[in-house]
């Protein structure tokens, strides 16, 4: 934990309530039990005696300020918890600082994302996509894209997206015969209904579950059903949604990886390789982050099973140019 050390064991510092539970110690008193946590790991909390009046009510995903001192409890680092109290605007801590957050702030993303659409030739998937963003604007300014892989954290769900479009903005470049409306379209929606598949801790961007739509129906599903829900409100014509559904249908390109239909027009084949080629990026930076140079990483599940070399001819720490 990032705490500030004061000496002899004691620290303060801020922290987010990741867990608390009120419980009753062997004497009868009752005390509360915390999980805290920041961007470099988690700490068990204990504050003791506890009584609401004084210390004050806390849940999950309240940003605090504590003081205590840390000891060794069954191996494992415990804070005795001295003093805590949720935070003031004048402390100018915010999620960010304590969560794995996206590269650059949403607001920007988002911003330079519907700027993007507002600049479409095509009038209908300028309509589709600027509504559908501004709809969910306050739940994508901190969406994650994923429950544990790729930019499973705060704000990844812009970030992914974002780093598509880029990617299709150059593809477009240099394939002049590319509907570029259309990819980038799909590439803004293809992930939208992520947004109903997890459950996420309030602002904080971390997914407790999968929701039961998210198990029994999955984002590629209830993104298309969104899709033509949209299309109907707002007259989009049935070629222009059906075009649009069938990118989100099949960006997981096979059958076996997800996708309900395999991609079948070339905006859709596209989308598909990107948003894998996206994937799987992020997932090779963040395993050999902290590998040395000249070694291996474990055996990546995401990719499958495989390992990576570190050559460290490059920073691992510089973040994606998108802006």
């Amino acid at each position: 934990m990032n705490f500030n050390d004061l000496g002899d064991g004691r620290v303060e510092g801020f922290a987010l309530v990741k867990a608390v539970e009120k419980k009753t110690s062997s004497k009868g008193d009752t005390y509360l039990d915390f999980t805290l946590g920041d961007k470099s790991g988690e700490i068990n909390g204990k504050l003791w005696r506890y009584v609401p009046a004084e210390h004050g009510e806390y849940s999950a995903n309240d940003i605090v300020k504590v003081r205590g001192t840390v000891s060794q409890y069954a191996g494992a680092d415990q804070l005795r918890i001295e003093k805590i109290r949720t935070t003031y605007e004048a402390d100018n801590v915010s999620f960010e600082d304590l969560v794995k957050s996206a590269d650059y702030s949403s607001e920007e993303m988002f911003d330079i994302l519907i700027d993007i659409a507002n600049n479409f030739t095509d009038g209908e998937l300028k309509l589709l996509v600027t509504t559908v963003y501004n709809d969910y604007k306050e739940k994508l300014m901190y969406w994650p894209a994923a429950f544990k892989l790729h930019h499973a954290m705060r704000g990844g769900l812009l970030l992914h997206t974002l780093s598509i479009v880029r990617l299709c903005e150059a593809v477009s470049k240099i394939y002049s015969f590319v509907d570029s409306d259309l990819l980038i379209a799909g590439a803004m929606l293809h992930d939208i209904s992520k947004i109903e598949e997890f459950s996420v801790e309030g602002e904080s961007g971390i997914v407790s579950a999968y929701s039961i739509k998210g198990n029994l129906l999955g984002h590629l599903t209830m993104g298309a059903e969104k899709i033509g829900e949209y299309a109907k409100k707002l007259s989009i014509s049935e070629e222009t949604a059906t075009l649009v559904k069938h990118m989100i249908l099949s960006h997981h390109g096979l059958p076996e990886f997800g996708a309900a239909v395999r991609p079948m027009i070339i905006e859709a084949e596209i989308l598909s390789e990107l948003d894998l080629m996206d994937a799987r990026l992020f997932e090779m930076k963040d395993a050999l982050q902290g590998v040395e140079k000249g070694e291996f990483t474990h055996q990546i599940w995401a990719l499958d099973n495989k390992k990576l070399y570190n050559h460290q001819r490059t920073d691992l720490e510089n973040k994606t140019k998108l802006i």
